[in-house]
């Protein structure tokens, strides 16, 4: 690891679970001065990171940035991009923003499958681990882990009907991960968000009645297949019989035909709304999450001197902002949408 580090600039690890493999790594990376990015949404692991490394990281100028695929550009860099239109326009951020996943077409990669089972397996023996599932500022800098937004709820089955889409939702199970990051590049970079701010995710289902069943139906099927997830028998059947092994995933059909969109609704102070619709192309889970990951890494290579932060533990939108913004709508198939009036958007099925 030392040797790998000292001899490049960039690291990019996908060797998730991370809480196993990944942490020698980026130790490394810290004492080499070597910049360093992953895909990892394991909130335990790194705050550990950030807490072990980040004050030695700061010295030797390597800037350390977790979360750069699915988990977490789309929300951090899209709340990063609204939050910026919002106060070209009205002079002020938005109080509040909701995350909606409108689609999200694609496969289930093995990685992503061994760090869930990993979490779920830890978090039995270990209790920071549930904490840092539920704890919404656990990500958020030492003396900056409080705020308006209630705790995570990794086990709700409730559903919620979206005015402003008029559809239902369910929990959104990436939601808890995505939401520690926007919150802790707000508080690196100042508040330029408000200390009040709130910000939540949820996925739409659908319209009427049956849209509420359909919902609350997924979200009861979530919660069995995470209660199942932390059960030794059951997870052993999950990993044997249903859940893709590490390095397995998506068909190469599946990976080129997928695609993904969210919708960020910005609600102003006086109660006026923006909105910004982010869209990738590819399946989410390996092809578009690859493409963040290589921007990401390229951004910390060859952007490194117009960078404006230093060393030290960062988000992508906390450290790369602009440059990294350009990078995703040139080369990495997204898209940044801004609608200044955000008007009722009915959702189909």
């Amino acid at each position: 690891m030392e040797a790998l580090a000292a001899r490049t600039r960039v690291v990019c690890s996908t060797v998730g679970p991370y809480a196993m493999f990944g942490s020698e790594l980026v130790g490394a990376c810290v004492r080499a001065g070597t910049h360093y990015c992953d895909l990892a949404a394991e909130a335990h692991w790194i705050r550990k990171m950030m807490d072990t490394h980040g004050t030695e990281a700061a010295q030797t100028g390597a800037r350390i940035v977790h979360a750069c695929g699915m988990d977490s550009i789309p929300s951090d860099v899209g709340v990063y991009f609204l939050q910026q239109r919002a106060k070209q326009l009205h002079g002020k951020p938005c109080s509040r923003i909701k995350m909606r996943v409108t689609e999200l077409h694609g496969g289930f990669s093995g990685g992503t499958a061994a760090s869930l089972l990993h979490g779920t397996e830890a978090g039995r023996e270990d209790p920071s681990i549930m904490q840092s599932m539920t704890d919404p500022y656990y990500l958020a800098p030492e003396g900056h882990r409080q705020g308006p937004d209630e705790p995570d709820n990794m086990m709700s089955v409730e559903v919620e009907y979206d005015e402003a889409l008029q559809a239902w939702t369910k929990p959104f199970f990436m939601g808890p991960m995505n939401s520690k990051i926007v919150r802790r590049t707000n508080a690196l970079l100042g508040y330029p968000y408000g200390e009040d701010f709130r910000y939540d995710e949820a996925r739409v289902v659908a319209d009427g009645l049956s849209g509420r069943i359909k919902a609350k139906v997924e979200a009861i099927g979530y919660v069995a297949f995470i209660a199942s997830a932390a059960i030794p028998p059951t997870r052993w059947l999950l990993k044997r019989y249903v859940l893709p092994g590490p390095g397995e995933g998506p068909d190469q059909e599946t990976r080129q035909s997928g695609q993904w969109k969210i919708v960020l609704i910005g609600t102003m102070d006086d109660g006026s709304r923006v909105r910004t619709l982010v869209g990738g192309e590819g399946d989410p889970a390996t092809d578009s999450t690859s493409r963040m990951l290589t921007e990401s890494a390229l951004c910390l290579a060859q952007d490194a001197e117009k960078i404006p932060v230093g060393g030290g533990s960062w988000t992508p939108a906390a450290a790369m902002g602009d440059l990294l913004l350009d990078r995703l709508t040139l080369y990495a198939g997204m898209s940044f949408e801004f609608e200044p009036d955000a008007p009722v958007m009915p959702v189909s099925p």
